[in-house]
């Protein structure tokens, strides 16, 4: 099976984490919250599958391009 790598478009502070290893998500699901210059902005899956990894945690500041999670499609 693929392997999607969700990276973080923008440097922040993660809010929120929606997902946990082995849960389903569908296209447009929500992974996380990352919060960047005062605005949270939804980080969204870009395909349906499974979680294999949740990289992230809240509080956790990440640069971009950090890696958020990976999804098993």
């Amino acid at each position: 099976m693929a392997q999607e790598r969700i990276e973080a478009p923008i440097p922040g502070k993660i809010v929120s984490v929606a997902v946990t290893v082995g849960c389903s998500i569908t296209e447009d699901g929500e992974i996380c919250v990352l919060q960047s210059m005062k605005m949270q902005n939804p980080i969204l899956s870009p395909v349906d599958g499974t979680v294999v990894e949740v990289k992230v945690a809240p509080g956790e500041t990440i640069e971009t391009g950090a890696l958020i999670a990976i999804i098993e499609c």
